[in-house]
């Protein structure tokens, strides 16, 4: 295994590499799971998943909401302040996640750090708003434009929380939230500035969203009141034996303060980084056994060992091509001696833009727990005897996949 780690890293020679390793002295998140990571590794500890059946647009479908206590949390956030009444969900949940993490890591406004929060479709429920009133009306909201432009995630967390280093939000769909921390990294390397925050929002439970994703054959049909095993879990992300698509989408954002150096705060430290970018033959297509993956993991464990990769957090959309090819593409790479493979988005549902941060915060909990989360239905595996090395994987629609290697 020591010669393919060293193919590996003759692989990837010609690529940037890491300078240093980066420290992670906080991370908070919401989801479907709650908003502390106390009640989100409880959640993680049981077999059950957070996915619920509603009412979006003019049907039903399955969604994973943020629990109504956290719903509430977001409403008092929103008349706190009479600027705040007009923002979309993405918007107040960045901030809502942004604070916490700011206070937890102790960073003052005093001190220059820079912002990236992304989202994949950003203010979807303004925007479905503000058109429905133009295609009646014909006219629009003062408020429309600011309120909907993607950049507006990462200037109104300065806003609130009153910062002066640089503000960026991008969406690189489902990867976003992990390109959030490849900026944060190449900012901090370059010298510009010593701290960052980066993370992923997304407030997508939408009529028009879930109908796009219906659109593409990829939604999962089945009810949560099946008692039946195989139906038990309507998302089977990372079953690869499922016959179709079983894809639900879930709410939340997370944010993460990154550090040059290491404090008592420190939770973990990055110490690789990957990406890449395949050609598609189909707008949302992956390869057979997604080289873009292939190459990403390479990129991010080029100095590795890999034997020494105790875990993989999957980007496992619940997807039957999805699925199969991440599995496939961490076979090529790791050939028989594969890590513990796990996922979380049969809990609670693929979050778009905040994925790839919430599967950070997964592999966080895992390495400071020394415990990894199984999926109940997926193929059986030995469990590591300890968890020092975590690799997080997230790709979106484009290919764009992006690997992050993770340590104690």
């Amino acid at each position: 295994m020591h010669g393919q780690s060293l193919r590996i890293e003759y692989f990837c020679s010609k690529k940037a590499k890491m300078r240093a390793p980066i420290f992670i002295s906080a991370i908070e998140s919401i989801s479907a799971l709650g908003d502390s990571k106390s009640q989100t590794w409880s959640q993680y500890l049981n077999d059950s998943h957070s996915i619920s059946e509603t009412k979006k647009g003019n049907t039903n479908c399955l969604v994973a909401e943020l629990p109504f206590e956290v719903k509430e949390k977001i409403e008092t956030l929103r008349n706190s302040d009479a600027k705040y009444k007009n923002l979309d969900d993405s918007v107040l949940y960045a901030i809502y996640v942004s604070r916490k993490a700011v206070a937890s890591a102790g960073w003052s406004a005093e001190e220059v750090f820079g912002i990236n929060i992304g989202s994949s479709r950003g203010a979807t429920h303004l925007f479905e708003k503000y058109h429905k009133e133009f295609l009646a009306k014909g006219i629009t909201a003062t408020l429309s434009s600011p309120t909907t432009t993607l950049g507006n995630i990462s200037s109104w967390v300065a806003h609130d929380l009153q910062s002066s280093g640089p503000e960026i939000s991008h969406s690189i769909t489902c990867s976003t939230a992990l390109h959030s921390l490849l900026n944060g990294i190449a900012w901090m390397q370059s010298g510009m500035v010593d701290k960052f925050l980066v993370g992923g929002s997304e407030a997508s439970l939408t009529g028009f969203t879930i109908a796009q994703m219906r659109a593409m054959k990829v939604y999962a049909s089945n009810s949560v009141t099946s008692t039946t095993l195989s139906n038990r879990y309507p998302c089977r992300a990372f079953d690869l034996e499922k016959k179709k698509n079983t894809m639900v989408l879930g709410e939340g954002a997370s944010s993460m303060c990154l550090e040059k150096q290491a404090t008592e705060k420190t939770l973990a430290k990055i110490t690789g980084v990957g990406y890449a970018t395949e050609i598609l033959e189909h707008n949302a297509s992956i390869s057979t056994e997604a080289d873009c993956f292939q190459k990403s993991m390479k990129m991010a464990l080029r100095t590795t060992n890999l034997e020494e990769i105790d875990a993989i957090v999957m980007h496992a959309p619940g997807t039957v091509k999805g699925d199969l090819s991440e599995v496939k593409a961490i076979k090529k790479v790791f050939c028989n001696n594969l890590p513990f493979l796990t996922t979380n988005k049969w809990k609670l549902g693929h979050t778009f833009g905040a994925s790839g941060m919430l599967n950070m915060e997964l592999a966080i909990l895992m390495l400071q727990n020394q415990k990894v989360i199984s999926v109940p239905f997926a193929m059986e595996q030995h469990l590591p005897k300890k968890i020092n090395k975590v690799l997080i994987n997230a790709v979106g629609f484009g290919g764009n996949a992006v690997s992050v290697l993770l340590e104690k």
